[in-house]
């Protein structure tokens, strides 16, 4: 009886791992939003990581979370790293490329709870009086990322946050101009 029971779990286990072996090399997680501002508004909320505070998801989950900003005040080349509790984590973003009111580039490094570098890109896109912006965020899965991707799906997991920050970007640029 227990050596059948030990075989059903090396049978499972190994289905597991050859199941996520034929995931994907890559993957990509986006959300769309549309603002009812022109795109010159919305981009410098975009580029300068100084006014995430007011629209980034991850913001309000850790109030008490340690920013540290370096480089440039805005656009190519600025970062920003953060030090949070367990819902935001450790890491470091900065922009390695932007066009101004069209495209923000960033390199996302995570070092807590798990390591991992992948790229974000916003764009934004004039639809008549209003812009359509995208998040996105993209990379290599590796191995243990394909294993744990087999238990909880990235784009359930974060998917929401792009979505909540983009309705608080919304909020934000629709704003009235003081």
């Amino acid at each position: 009886m227990l050596q059948t029971l030990v075989v059903l779990l090396a049978l499972v286990v190994a289905g597991i791992l050859v199941y996520a072996s034929m995931q994907p090399d890559d993957f990509r997680i986006e959300r769309t939003g549309t603002i009812k501002a022109p795109p010159e508004r919305i981009y410098p909320h975009l580029a300068d990581f100084h006014l995430w505070s007011a629209w980034s998801p991850w913001e309000k989950k850790d109030p008490a979370m340690k920013r540290d900003f370096s480089g440039p005040a805005s656009g190519t080349g600025t970062a920003y790293g953060w030090e949070g509790n367990k819902d935001v984590g450790t890491g470091r973003m900065t922009i390695t490329d932007c066009t101004e009111s069209t495209r923000v580039v960033i390199r996302l490094e995570f070092l807590k709870p798990f390591k991992a570098t992948n790229m974000a890109e916003l764009t934004l896109q004039q639809q008549g009086d209003a812009t359509a912006v995208t998040w996105a965020m993209f990379g290599k899965a590796n191995f243990m990322s394909k294993v744990m991707c087999t238990f909880m799906s990235m784009d359930k997991m974060v998917g929401p946050d792009f979505k909540a920050g983009l309705a608080n970007l919304k909020a934000v640029a629709e704003r009235p101009a003081p």
